[in-house]
């Protein structure tokens, strides 16, 4: 063996050398398939949650590069890939990952793992491939990240990932893929991010970023897929990103950009296939030269301010299936506006249309019968359309939404719309419409809304509606209807949303039918002629929020059924025949905004308890034989009661009556003056509406506020606390933006903590202060309660995010300059001024702090958050300082005492 050795030459003697020293160092070093078998079982270490026992394999029976999910090179037997996407793994990421220094490829995408991304992934420098998507991670981005300078592939999307984008991601030259889609990202587009010349997609979609789009990214010239919407983006958006010759998916909806569409548009990008500019401010026309763009599949520009015609030529894009260019102001209100529609008869891939809300003229084409068979949504609403359905409608068979409401359509409801059986919303609400109402209607089995309120609809509902088997919501009011409620309707077990009958001619009694409907939020029977009794079976409503039965022919007692409607927020019972005594239990009703019994027939005395001690928030008008309730209704007195029995009472008799009422006088006092104190005690521990807001606040329910903030989502989410989380909602079809704050009742004091802030808010006003719109108090559709707050949305968040910016982003941070603080400083001092001696009862804020001072878009500070706020009595007393400082529980924010707490705590 020596000999073979001494007869190699020196160079390959010497390379043998070091390769068995590296071998030895490796070993000693520790740098082995053993380790990377140990660091796999640390990872397997860190996965409670294995449903599909994909781990179980993850033993010394077999070699662990047989272990399931696990892939090795071929050549030194390490782990090369670990896949374990998709199959419900519940867990964290060992720090032990970062053993695995043969690792290419991670794929632990769609599963639920949470805690933070590894910083130990830095230090696998052969990584390419990082699949993370859809997973609970949470924290900031990982910067050691940066390090893997072979990384092709980086998705990070749908996690609850925190702080600012790294900027140093720009040194990652191989980068085609970056995913940071809906997470919590926040701060500024990295202008780095120009860097990535080979970049293909970049994807950062439902974040918290803001500013302008750096011109930079410009740069980026084979980049396919852009994604930077349901951020807070603003300016325009920089020129070179039109000349991306490359780019497929153009994605910039739901921002603040603004600007016009450059005309070449189709002709620079001819790759387009997606191009989402929704809900932005884009003006200008929508160019013609996107029908040289031919691949175009979905078209969306809703919600800008475009203008002008509509191009002609859209039917040359064949492969077209969404074209929603809705709440613009398109079209001049002309009989030519719609001609285009013609030509959309060569998309036979169509499956949405969207022109509603603009400027469109004209009679409804029949040519929209001719659309493509594929065609699930089609909304015309909101224009300035005349005429009728057309005859045909059934050949969109597959239509499963049709809107057609508020424009001047007459005419007839086709009988044959009851062969689009897809059909799961019908809206031609707000219109000229006659006729009946086809009875055909009963065959659309998808049906979930029929809304034709404000029409002019004659004869009967038909009662083939009782076999929509899905219906949730039937609106058929101000119409000329006739006859009785249908009890096939009233079956329906699925009307949950609302029930809307009102201003019609309809008559006969309501149906005891109608406690079927359990689930049923809004009822209006309301300016009909149904007589009869109220039926008791509707106390079986227990979701019911609102009930409007007023203008009608009702008569007898309200029923006692009525107190399980816990969940009533209006109840209207006025101007029909109904007699007999207020029942005391609509006192209890703890969310009641409106109760109105005004012109009937009720007599005895007036409730005095819970919505009868708000005046504003009940009608009694027009009931002549009340007595009694609070003194502002100026009632008379009601009578002592005495017995029928009318017997002469002898001297004998009244003297010892005399004698015994001489006697007891005391005893009756302290009674009565312990029951007044037992009385103030159960009112003050009651939610009575009297301590919300009050009723001059608009009402706003439940199901707006889900509608508004997108069914709270996390989205939305801008801020939480101890009591509560506040979102950004969005009230009035787009026109008022707020901030709602829902309180987790599951929270000890967070029910206390807002009734303390409905008690504070509704009685001052000041411009520094946070304007509050309104309050709910409500049951969710869960059967819940629900109480929420809402604010006028401040854009510029709250002072701590200026004030405190993320440490690994300062360069990019908000800035307030000396003036500005002094201006805030101000305002601040201003609120505090007001609220302790100009508004009436001093109010002690007791939570004062940066993150509770909200900035608007002209940096006005305004204080908020008065949950935690005191009523200071105008005079104190030796006594009464004496109490209010007993306490030594400390108000406010843990680690901080805000000024004021001294004097309460």
């Amino acid at each position: 063996m020596s000999s073979r050795l001494l007869s190699l030459s020196p160079v390959l003697f010497s390379v043998l050398f070091h390769v068995g020293f590296i071998v030895l160092a490796c070993t000693a070093f520790g740098f082995t398939n053993e380790t990377d078998k140990q660091a796999l079982l640390a990872i397997k270490d860190n996965i409670p949650g294995d449903p599909f026992r994909v781990l179980s394999s993850w033993n010394d029976s077999i070699n662990f590069c047989d272990w399931q999910g696990v892939i090795c090179s071929r050549r030194h037997q390490r782990v090369a890939i670990l896949s374990l996407s998709s199959i419900n793994l519940v867990g964290s990421i060992s720090p032990h990952i970062g053993n695995l220094t043969f690792l290419r490829d991670i794929y632990l995408n769609n599963n639920s793992f949470h805690g933070t991304i590894p910083q130990e992934i830095g230090q696998l420098s052969r990584l390419q491939q990082l699949w993370l998507n859809i997973n609970s991670f949470q924290g900031e981005f990982p910067t050691n990240l940066t390090r893997c300078l072979n990384l092709r592939v980086v998705n990070i999307s749908g996690n609850n990932l925190v702080g600012k984008i790294p900027m140093e991601l720009g040194s990652l030259s191989n980068l085609l893929n970056l995913s940071l889609s809906k997470n919590h990202f926040s701060g500024k587009i990295p202008p780095s991010l120009g860097n990535l010349s080979a970049l293909r997609t970049l994807v950062l979609n439902y974040n918290n970023l803001e500013g302008s789009i750096p011109f930079e990214l410009g740069q980026l010239s084979h980049l396919q897929s852009l994604g930077l919407s349901s951020n807070n983006l603003s300016g325009v958006v920089p020129n070179p990103f039109y000349n991306i010759s490359s780019i497929n998916y153009f994605v910039l909806s739901s921002n603040q950009l603004r600007g016009t569409l450059p005309p070449d548009l189709g002709l620079t990008l001819p790759n387009l296939q997606i191009l989402y500019l929704g809900n932005n401010q884009f003006t200008g026309t929508i160019p013609p030269s996107l029908v040289n763009a031919s691949r175009l599949v979905k078209i969306d520009t809703t919600v800008n301010a475009l203008i002008g015609p509509v191009p002609m030529n859209l039917g040359s894009l064949l492969y077209l299936q969404w074209l929603t260019i809705g709440s613009n102001a398109l079209g001049a209100k002309k009989d030519n506006d719609l001609t285009f529609i013609n030509s959309l008869i060569n998309c036979t891939n169509l499956r949405l249309l969207y022109l509603n809300d603009n400027g469109f003229g004209g009679v409804l084409p029949n040519s929209i019968v001719n659309l493509s068979t594929k065609l699930t949504e089609l909304m015309m609403d909101q224009n300035y359309i005349y005429g009728s359905i057309p005859q045909g409608i059934e050949n969109l068979k597959n239509l499963e939404l049709l809107s057609l409401n508020q424009n001047m359509l007459t005419g007839s409801i086709p009988e044959t719309i009851g062969q689009v059986s897809m059909l799961a919303e019908l809206y031609i609400y707000e219109n000229n419409i006659s006729g009946k109402i086809p009875t055909s209607i009963g065959n659309i089995s998808q049906l979930n809304v029929f809304s034709s309120r404000k029409n002019m609809l004659e004869g009967s509902i038909p009662v083939s509606l009782g076999s929509c088997k899905n219906l949730q919501v039937l609106d058929v009011g101000y119409n000329r209807l006739i006859g009785p409620v249908p009890e096939q309707v009233l079956d329906l077990s699925s009307l949950s949303i609302a029930l809307l009958l009102s201003h019609n001619q309809l008559t006969g009694p309501l149906p005891p039918q109608v406690g079927d409907l359990k689930n049923l939020a809004q009822l209006d029977i309301s300016e009909n002629k149904l007589s009869g009794e109220i039926p008791s079976s509707i106390g079986n409503c227990l979701v019911l929020q609102l009930l409007h039965m007023e203008g009608n022919l009702l008569e007898g007692t309200i029923p006692s059924s009525l107190k399980q409607l816990r969940g009533i927020e209006v109840l209207d019972l006025s101007r029909n025949n109904l007699s007999g005594e207020i029942p005391r239990f609509l006192g209890e009703f703890s969310f009641i905004q409106n109760l109105n019994l005004s012109y009937n027939s009720f007599e005895g005395e007036v409730p005095s308890e819970g919505v009868f001690m708000n005046a504003t928030a009940f009608s009694i008008l027009g009931n002549n034989k009340l007595c009694g309730g609070i003194k502002t209704l100026e009632l008379p007195e009601c009578p002592v009661k005495v017995s029928d029995k009318k017997e002469k009472l002898s001297a004998r008799g009244l003297m010892i009556i005399i004698v015994i009422s001489t006697t007891l006088s005391l005893t009756l006092l302290i009674a009565c003056f312990c029951a007044i104190l037992c009385l103030n005690r159960k009112t003050k521990a009651r939610s009575y509406p009297d301590h919300q807001l009050g009723n001059w606040y608009p009402t706003l329910s439940y199901a707006q506020l889900l509608q508004a903030t997108n069914g709270f989502s996390s989205a939305n989410l801008i801020g939480e606390g101890r009591y509560g989380s506040v979102y950004k909602g969005i009230l009035n079809f787009g026109e008022q933006v707020v901030a709602v704050k829902v309180l987790n009742l599951q929270q000890h004091g967070a029910n206390k903590s807002f009734l303390a802030e409905c008690e504070t808010m509704k009685n001052i006003q000041h411009r520094n202060l946070l304007k509050i719109i309104t309050s709910c108090s409500s049951i969710c559709f869960n059967g819940n309660d629900f109480k929420a707050l809402v604010f006028e949305f401040m854009p510029n968040g709250s002072l701590e995010s200026w004030l405190y910016p993320n440490f690994s982003d300062q360069q990019n941070s908000k800035y307030l300059d000396l003036i500005a603080r002094l201006n805030i400083a101000i305002d601040v001092a201003s609120a505090l001024e007001y609220l302790h001696h100009h508004c009436g009862t001093t109010i002690i804020h007791c939570d004062l702090k940066p993150s509770n001072v909200l900035l608007d878009n002209k940096l006005c500070a305004h204080v908020g958050d008065f949950g935690l706020a005191r009523f200071l009595p105008t005079t104190i007393g030796k006594s009464d300082h004496t109490q209010s400082t007993s306490s030594t529980a400390v108000r406010g924010t843990i680690g901080y005492v805000a000024p004021g707490n001294q004097l309460l705590s």
